[in-house]
């Protein structure tokens, strides 16, 4: 990387206020990495809850769907269901400027009170163990979104964080030591030749 940096002492400013501007970008970013870090260690222990639920969800869901078919057979499956779909809504969160989702609504269809009872019993308490397998399951999906992209979004930031401090930053304060040495041998060199002009006022005239 090139630095254009304007000769003389507007090369210093612009230097120094360069240096000011990183350093409080530093803070800034070393406060949002934190931030997420944190952030992804919760969402990533709920994720692993989230995920034991979203299991034993589908094992009890499964159980009832082997009683259904014991009972009723696959007969009793194929009338159960039908063409309508669940609905389901994600909200999303926003954590020092990362957007993720953060929650999830899930709205089932009614029972229709026109259809045929059920071949067998089991088929309503099947019914309601796969409408939890469903709600764990789009819980599980949100919070490991939720927690890819923070984690993400932390490592990028890390990455800023490291280019700053390892690359802009020393070269910065070096262009600034390089331009204050200079300013210093420039100011050296003007009282130099003030001194050698007065010098040679304050001789006498020669004969």
């Amino acid at each position: 990387m090139r630095l254009r940096i304007p000769p003389g002492r507007a090369g210093r400013m612009w230097l120094r206020r360069r240096l000011t501007a990183v350093r409080h970008g530093l803070d800034v970013l070393d406060r949002k990495l934190w931030i997420l870090r944190r952030e992804q260690d919760r969402l990533t222990r709920h994720s692993v809850r989230i995920q034991a639920d979203w299991f034993s969800a589908c094992r009890a869901a499964d159980e009832w769907l082997l009683r259904v078919t014991r009972l009723g057979g696959q007969r009793a499956v194929r009338l159960a269901a039908d063409d309508r779909l669940a609905e389901v809504h994600v909200y999303w969160a926003d954590a020092v400027g990362t957007s993720y989702p953060a929650r999830v609504s899930c709205l089932l269809p009614e029972l229709d009170a026109a259809a045929p009872l059920p071949i067998t019993t089991a088929l309503v308490p099947a019914r309601h163990a796969y409408q939890a397998a469903l709600r764990a399951g789009l819980e599980h999906a949100i919070v490991a979104e939720a927690a890819r992209i923070v984690s993400a979004e932390a490592v990028s930031t890390n990455h800023r964080i490291r280019a700053l401090k390892d690359r802009l930053l020393p070269l910065l304060e070096e262009a600034l030591a390089s331009v204050e040495l200079s300013l210093v041998e420039m100011k050296r060199a003007d009282i130099d030749r003030v001194r050698r002009i007065i010098g040679s006022r304050a001789q006498p005239p020669s004969g």
